[in-house]
């Protein structure tokens, strides 16, 4: 599907708006991170998508697993909003500063995508992820369907604010083959059709961070059908000048069944 320009909708009743939930107490970063050197790989096929294998150790996506599961979902319409991808999932959402922050600086992501010559590869220099967390459930006959993400302006409330514009996706994968899953890879399209000779088809591996463009750079996107859990932890990053990435996190249910592609924002599915 093209990228569209989004159009205003139209005037209606005005809704009151519930409070917005407050973060959770997310589990801490045991073992201490990194475990492993990060060295992030571009994927052969496209410079669009960016690899990092041993993010979370699996003591670790385990824990997240268990905790995920004790947090409030609400399962989304089946009928989209107007020029919105199609999609059914449970979801909860939750802006998250200390969240974003501990993945950005107690990781050592900060340090690995800052070091070498990657600055070019990401438009700019990393500043930072987006707070705003959504964590996805997928159940049997769920999917969210082929789509892109999207950037987003945003200041991030450092010393001094820093005004920047999220333009990566960050997704790391909790579960895998390894863990009883079977299908739910993120399939990409370099030529915005859905292709099964173009495709590029990324497997999951627990614990692996995967960085794919968004907005005006974004692959069309998607996952096709799997048949056990998933999850997968989703993030947008921040950059000057003024770039930056969104924070996700997914997974899905047992004996789940469906699609899932990436929203921009930061995202938990599980």
């Amino acid at each position: 599907m093209p990228k569209p320009k989004s159009k205003g909708s139209k005037p209606g009743k005005v809704e009151a708006v519930a409070p917005p939930p407050a973060p959770p107490s997310w589990p801490p970063f045991k073992p201490a991170l990194p475990v492993a050197d990060l060295s992030p790989v571009p994927h052969p096929l496209t410079s669009k998508v960016v690899l990092i294998p041993s993010f979370f150790p699996r003591s670790l996506c385990r824990d997240y697993v268990s905790f995920l599961k004790t947090l409030p979902l609400q399962t989304t319409p089946g009928r989209p909003k107007r020029g919105d991808a199609v999609r059914v999932n449970d979801r909860f959402q939750v802006d998250s500063q200390d969240f974003a922050t501990r993945l950005w600086e107690q990781t050592g992501l900060k340090e690995a995508l800052l070091e070498g010559d990657m600055e070019e590869q990401w438009g700019g220099e990393p500043v930072g992820l987006s707070y705003n967390i959504r964590i996805y459930r997928y159940s049997k006959g769920q999917f969210f369907d082929c789509h892109y993400d999207d950037s987003n302006n945003l200041t991030l409330p450092l010393d001094p604010p820093v005004p920047v514009k999220t333009t990566w996706t960050l997704l790391l994968y909790l579960t895998s083959s390894s863990d009883g899953c079977v299908g739910g890879e993120t399939v990409f399209y370099p030529r915005d059709r859905r292709s099964s000779r173009e495709e590029i088809a990324v497997p999951l591996e627990t614990g692996m961070l995967l960085l794919h463009k968004h907005g005006d750079d974004c692959l069309l996107v998607r996952s096709p059908n799997l048949s056990a859990t998933t999850i997968i932890t989703k993030v947008e990053r921040s950059l000057q000048a003024r770039n930056g990435f969104s924070v996700r996190i997914f997974a899905l249910d047992d004996e789940s069944y469906g699609q899932f592609s990436n929203p921009s924002y930061t995202s938990i599915l599980f």
